[in-house]
């Protein structure tokens, strides 16, 4: 199992080593790394992950609410 994961985490190293190649040497040349296409596409996923966010914080403090008022039903203070 140990040889497994380390494998895996090889593959996940080198991996990165060449993105991290290729993405330097396109900057060098000038070129950008993502098309215009994958520009949108970041832009899409940075906006839905703000709006994500956003519910994520209000659902938070909904659940905390119920949760407190659970607890005071079943352990009211006296």
């Amino acid at each position: 199992m140990v040889v497994l994961v380390l494998g895996m985490l090889v593959c996940l190293v080198g991996g990165i080593a060449v993105m991290g190649f290729v993405a330097v040497q396109a900057r060098r040349d000038g070129r950008d790394v993502l098309t215009p296409r994958g520009e949108e596409v970041v832009d899409l996923v940075r906006t839905h992950t703000e709006a994500l966010s956003s519910k994520t914080d209000a659902a938070r403090h909904r659940t905390s609410d119920l949760v407190t008022a659970t607890r005071d039903r079943i352990h009211p203070q006296h």
